[in-house]
């Protein structure tokens, strides 16, 4: 029979995690797929039947039903490279290479059908969504980032990843910010004159721990239509540039109220997501069920 074992976030803490993951290493492997997360530790192994649970639960898994955020998107590249590593290292059985084959077809179909993974989960994802709702076209605006921290550089593969070319990124201290700026093959720029610079720009995301404004309403062309997003605590930019006729600004506020709106639409498509999950497993427990005796002790490897 085919089982599971899961130490995950929702039960165990790290420490226990990492005992678990241990434990595993030490003894000699047997043939098995080894799922191993930031957030959690799940062994697979044998052979012959697979019960509805072990199914049900796979499927949740790959579908993103089980993970903090709802519906994300990494869990299914786990599990599918798990899955592949022990194919290569393993001959797994036939069980359960049809189980975990079954699962990431299973994890494609919840989301294309119920669109639970549509949606911002993140700041940076949300920066991405809400200068797409204002109709910004990312390959010829000019966008300025002040901030050099890991917000800015997940923004910035976001920002390349749906075509934005023009980059320029600013710090503080300019060393951090041109490290940063030959990363990502973008410019950088020297917080001298504002006012000069901003007015260049079409897009302006201020990330930054100054215990102090950065961008303030004389650093801003009144007559320059500029998008701005304010993603600091406390704040980079001054509130009162919002007031100017010109300008569209966004705060950590908006970024949370957009999440949460997302977090809510998922929540709401999990009852489609669990009725595709449900015929699924039933379809594929009666048929791998039906085929045992003709597998018997048959194994494959892919």
């Amino acid at each position: 029979m085919v089982h599971y074992k899961s130490v995950n976030f929702k039960q165990f803490c790290l420490t226990e995690r990492e005992a678990f993951l241990q434990t595993l290493i030490a003894v000699e492997a047997e043939p098995q797929v080894l799922l191993q997360t930031c957030s959690r530790v799940e062994q697979y192994s044998g052979k012959g039947k697979v019960d509805e649970e072990v199914a049900r639960y796979l499927f949740r898994l790959v579908s993103g039903l089980e993970s903090s955020f709802i519906g994300e998107t990494a869990i299914q590249g786990q599990v599918k490279k798990a899955y592949q590593e022990a194919a290569c290292r393993f001959q797994l059985s036939a069980s359960l290479h049809k189980l975990f084959q079954t699962a990431l077809r299973v994890g494609k179909r919840v989301r294309t059908e119920s669109g639970i993974s549509k949606g911002a989960m993140s700041h940076s994802q949300a920066t991405i969504e809400i200068l797409q709702k204002e109709n910004i076209d990312l390959s010829t605006s000019i966008i300025s980032i002040i901030g050099a921290n890991k917000l800015n550089e997940d923004i910035i593969r976001f920002l390349q990843s749906k075509g934005a070319y023009s980059l320029f990124l600013s710090n503080r201290s300019y060393d951090k910010a041109e490290e940063l700026a030959n990363k990502f093959a973008c410019s950088s720029f020297r917080l001298v004159d504002k006012r000069e610079f901003f007015s260049f720009s079409d897009v302006l995301i201020s990330a930054t721990s100054a215990p102090h404004l950065i961008v303030k309403s004389e650093h801003i062309d009144p007559d320059k239509k500029i998008l701005i997003l304010d993603l600091a605590f406390p704040r980079d930019v001054d509130v009162n540039i919002g007031l100017l006729p010109n300008v569209t600004l966004y705060n950590l506020e908006d970024i949370k109220v957009q999440v949460s709106e997302n977090i809510e639409a998922r929540n709401k498509k999990v009852e489609l997501a669990m009725q595709i999950i449900d015929e699924e497993v039933a379809l594929f427990c009666a048929k791998i069920n039906k085929m045992q005796p003709k597998m018997g002790e048959f194994q494959v490897a892919l």
